[in-house]
């Protein structure tokens, strides 16, 4: 095997960030696609990786996660919760780095991920998006700056078929702010609003939530101040930013010792 390439398997890749994964690997001079896992129904086991994408592969789509594992360095998984919890440890027992898409976990799951990274390295982040996590980084210091006198609303829009919400990434959008402007996000977020609601309580930092057709992605952070008002956004039009951003998490990844990342560190915006 060429050490110069990165071996990588995905995790849902008959769906549509499976796809787009496959087409950017296969696009990567130095990254080539190892294995492809998928439910134990999916139509596409045992059809080339590649086939919904007239690509030739090599590599069959699969259930067994030791299959699918085989020759992998790093798996990149944007499934759900459970099944990226399975995947994990596997991983785990298999020596098997991870970037990790999946959005939705509750704080057991977390915990469990963080237990995986003390033996592998792990990229974690609810958006892989090289522009979302630049944002992050603008939100923090908007969140500094603007903590007196601004009211704070995050506002998201995803395609019809999402199941979570709000979605992973606002919801860092909203850590983010409320860390940096002294607030506790689960004490002072609202959630939804209907009705006789009252005035809005100062300090609240509140979500709302579009789903429909297919919109892959748009956030907003609005901060309403007295005359003037500031809006930081981002909108995907594409999944490719965050297959891409993936492929730059793996590249991290590569001969990493064994913790719990995310992009900024792939992204050398720590401070």
């Amino acid at each position: 095997m060429n050490d110069t390439l990165h071996s990588i398997a995905v995790a849902g890749s008959s769906g549509r960030m499976g796809r787009m994964l496959i087409e950017a690997i296969a696009a990567a001079p130095d990254c080539r696609l190892s294995g492809a896992l998928d439910r134990a129904d999916s139509p596409a086991l045992g059809l080339d990786a590649g086939a919904a994408l007239g690509l030739h592969t090599g590599v069959r789509v699969t259930s067994e996660l030791h299959e699918g594992l085989r020759g992998a360095r790093c798996l990149i998984d944007f499934t759900r919760p459970q099944a990226t919890l399975a995947h994990v440890e596997a991983c785990e027992s298999l020596g098997v780095a991870m970037v990790i898409g999946t959005t939705g976990f509750d704080a057991d799951g977390l915990r469990r991920i963080d237990a995986a990274a003390r033996r592998i390295p792990v990229v974690l982040a609810p958006n892989m998006s090289v522009g979302v996590n630049v944002v992050l980084k603008l939100l923090e210091q908007a969140g500094r700056a603007l903590r007196d006198g601004f009211d704070i609303e995050i506002i998201e829009a995803h395609h019809r078929h999402k199941v979570d919400a709000p979605s992973g990434t606002a919801l860092k959008m909203g850590e983010v702010v409320a860390s940096a402007a002294g607030r506790d996000l689960a004490r002072d977020a609202v959630w939804s609003r209907h009705g006789h609601t009252g005035e809005r309580a100062d300090g609240s930092i509140g979500f709302a939530v579009v789903r429909g057709g297919d919109i892959v992605g748009d956030h907003t952070v609005l901060f309403a101040g007295t005359g003037e008002r500031i809006e930081i956004t981002h909108k995907s039009s594409s999944r490719a930013t965050y297959a891409e951003g993936s492929l730059r998490a793996v590249r991290f990844l590569a001969g990493r010792a064994p913790g719990l990342y995310d992009m900024h560190d792939v992204l050398g915006l720590k401070d």
